[in-house]
């Protein structure tokens, strides 16, 4: 997956949150999205999710040559930020069983598998809202990672995460991200080392 930005930008009200953005996201590159807090991290990686709408500019996503119409952007994309809400009455099993209808996982993993990776296997009966604020990043950054998507967009990864959370995100980087576009926004390099480029969103005040 190939992502064209052309002098994009995005206004809240009266004020430019950024604007003039051009911009060539390659197949599998990862890059890292860089500001300080309202310079609109968060924003351009939810207006690349489609999840939010530019106010001027254009975005066009391009698969093996051929442009991928927007009904058919969320079948490519995998999306995890803390501001995203999992659906908590549902046990972890449920909740991946229903995530791999929707999207499915990368070839050769099953749910079971994932649990195990994310080393939740004696809460996969449980409902995700008795969770702590760490396993259920876990579970967000699963189903972002592991899901069957050209792009991966994480917002922030390592919130909520210990140490043995921080070591299982690398290791999900590493061994299911390499071959796949890879978007963070971050102000932590811990979170965004590997990334080949970085886009300093303060260019584009």
């Amino acid at each position: 997956m190939r992502i064209n930005l052309t002098n994009l930008g995005k206004r809240f009200n009266r004020e430019w949150i950024f604007q003039n953005l051009t911009f060539q996201f390659d197949s599998d590159k990862h890059y890292a999205i860089t500001g300080p807090n309202g310079s609109g991290k968060s924003t351009l990686l939810q207006i690349l999710s489609g999840a939010s709408t530019h106010n001027k500019g254009s975005i066009n996503y391009m698969e093996d040559d051929k442009p991928v119409t927007p009904e058919k952007i969320f079948q490519k994309i995998g999306f995890a930020a803390p501001y995203l809400d999992l659906v908590e009455e549902m046990t972890l099993t449920e909740f991946f069983s229903f995530h791999h209808q929707m999207k499915g996982w990368l070839q050769t993993l099953d749910t079971d598998q994932i649990i195990r990776i994310l080393g939740l296997e004696k809460a996969a009966h449980k409902q995700i809202r008795y969770y702590s604020s760490g396993m259920k990043q876990r579970v967000k950054l699963a189903q972002a990672i592991f899901s069957k998507v050209s792009v991966v967009l994480l917002d922030e990864p390592l919130t909520n995460l210990d140490e043995e959370g921080i070591i299982l995100y690398q290791k999900l980087i590493s061994n299911y991200c390499q071959k796949r576009l890879v978007i963070i926004s971050s102000n932590d390099k811990k979170e965004y080392s590997f990334c080949d480029e970085t886009i300093d969103m303060m260019i584009y005040k």
